[in-house]
């Protein structure tokens, strides 16, 4: 895993807007339209082509394929894995129920054009979860290093994505183990298949856990912070198992309180759920610190300080809100982290979340993504100018 020796890297979370015709493809399916399954597959590698050319443009250093070939950032799971069945609507989350004006707000504004839900209309495990055929993420990985191979010039390193087993469990819900902790522990084992492929392929790996911090204010909302801290652990330990033939210096862990725009003041702190997170056996922490919830909690970076701790792939964009922050602003972002954590080597310049993780659900027109990557980019280099001239 490439360090900032020499300058700040930028790279992003994962999703990246998808064309209007792929995302119309993805939420028919999910209305249970009949749709040629080769239009999805020629759409997606369309869109695969173009989003890395787009995300090298902008000046990302360590880019992915956008996840254009998924609906979802976790939901093309239960397409790869046996056991999905029945359906069922994730409770609304506690921030959402609080204010039922804001919640009108949202579910207005979430009817507005084509998009993939990732709370409602949800499978639930039915049977035994395994993973059945490789062919799929063998085929991203091939199809991404293709559209690499055929660049002038590329990513300085290239990632793919996988969701943690807890994200999954939370979201498409147990309907057949005997306790949860035996789901999670199945999920585990079955994405251990995914989580190999991609390093096997050369590519670094991100684990997207959003569960390591969102299931506070969803599923455990009305139990005590140590049922939730317990839950937590058990996802870790699941991933730990999954990577056991994995390097730690090839992944790359994602927390983070949700990616919707909403008042987020039931989240979990940050210094409430660092010393599970810092269990993982993964060599970086990609951690949001742009949005106006949780900036502050870079000062918990301390915690982490000195020659030995993960590198730190920071959020110095917001990816709800289409203002493009000013580069002055990015590069101030980025000093504060790599002043707590003392090493300018140890910081990479990021995202908060991915663009769209549930296809159509994106709050950011795509231009102004565009715009925000970019000034990504200029932000880092002033940082660098700053922080490495001496």
């Amino acid at each position: 895993m490439l360090q900032s020796e020499k300058r700040i890297l930028t790279t992003h979370t994962g999703s990246l807007p998808r064309p209007a015709r792929l995302t119309g493809l993805y939420a028919m399916r999910e209305r249970g339209a009949a749709v040629d399954p080769g239009e999805i597959m020629a759409a997606g590698r369309k869109a695969r082509a173009e989003i890395v050319s787009k995300q090298i443009a902008a000046g990302i250093d360590i880019g992915n394929d956008g996840e254009q070939d998924r609906e979802a950032f976790f939901l093309y799971v239960r397409r790869r894995m046996s056991g999905f069945g029945g359906g069922w609507d994730r409770p609304a989350f506690a921030d959402i129920a609080k204010y039922p004006h804001f919640r009108a707000w949202k579910a207005a504004h979430d009817a507005l054009g084509e998009a993939v839900s990732n709370t409602g209309h949800l499978p639930e495990a039915v049977g035994e979860v395994r993973y059945r055929d490789t062919a799929p993420i063998e085929a991203d990985c091939r199809e991404f290093r293709a559209v690499l191979d055929g660049l002038d010039g590329g990513f300085a390193e290239p990632f793919l994505t996988a969701p943690s087993p807890g994200i999954v469990a939370a979201a498409l819900r147990n309907a057949h183990y005997a306790t949860d902790a035996a789901y999670i522990a199945a999920l585990g084992e079955a994405l251990r298949v995914e989580y190999e492929t991609i390093v096997r392929h050369g590519f670094l790996l991100q684990i997207d856990a959003p569960d390591l911090a969102l299931e506070r204010h969803a599923s455990f909302q009305e139990r005590p912070l140590g049922d939730f801290l317990a839950f937590a652990r058990q996802v870790v330990a699941a991933i730990n198992r999954a990577l056991k033939n994995v390097p730690r210096e090839r992944v790359r862990l994602h927390v983070c309180w949700g990616n919707y725009e909403g008042p987020h003041d039931c989240d979990v702190p940050l210094e409430e759920i660092l010393p599970v997170i810092l269990e993982a056996k993964v060599g970086a922490l990609v951690l949001p610190f742009a949005n106006p919830r949780h900036a502050h909690e870079y000062r918990c970076l301390r915690a982490l300080a000195g020659a030995d701790g993960p590198i730190v792939v920071a959020g110095v964009i917001d990816v709800l809100t289409n203002f493009v922050e000013h580069p002055e602003v990015v590069a101030e972002r980025i000093e504060r982290i790599v002043d707590v954590l003392d090493s300018p080597r140890r910081v990479i310049a990021g995202t908060d979340c991915g663009f769209d993780t549930s296809a159509g659900r994106g709050r950011v027109a795509e231009d102004v993504v565009w715009a925000k990557l970019a000034a990504l980019a200029e932000g880092a280099r002033l940082a660098s100018w700053r922080l490495f001239a001496g």
